[in-house]
């Protein structure tokens, strides 16, 4: 059975890859569908509406197709789109994490920032402190 997971990132190649290997390895999927809206965070945490309801539908789109078990909320250094230090780019994944979270609440959503050398910082995940048992076999 395929297993998929899900994540709302920038346009911006760099993100991609970083992503979809942190989500396929700690989401234990073996796809993952991107969503793809240049400066995503910025866009859901500022609730753009055009943008917000085009990545709500295509989330939707995802849900119906492929029921991913994980949801991931990006951003990342260096973005064009949403040309804001570190800090706020956390603020915005913390905030786009929680509007996606209101969408979905019976899916795991995280938050993840790409950073300058192009490794994953979790910044956020609906299901920290939730106990779950994982068999990786």
């Amino acid at each position: 059975m395929d297993t998929f997971g899900c994540a709302i990132d920038c346009i911006d190649g760099r993100a991609q890859m970083p992503v979809i290997e942190w989500v396929k390895f700690h989401g234990s999927v073996q796809y993952v569908d991107m969503i793809t809206e240049p400066g995503a965070d910025g866009c859901l945490a500022r609730e753009d509406s055009k943008i917000t309801n085009r990545i709500h539908h295509t989330t939707q789109v995802a849900i119906r197709a492929h029921n991913p078990s994980i949801i991931a909320v990006c951003g990342h250094f260096d973005c064009v789109a949403n040309p804001v230090s570190n800090e706020e780019h956390i603020a915005d994944i913390k905030k786009s994490a929680g509007i996606v979270g209101h969408w979905v609440p019976e899916i795991r959503v995280v938050g993840l920032f790409v950073n300058e050398f192009g490794s994953i910082d979790l910044i956020c995940d609906s299901n920290e402190g939730k106990s779950e048992i994982k068999s990786f076999l």
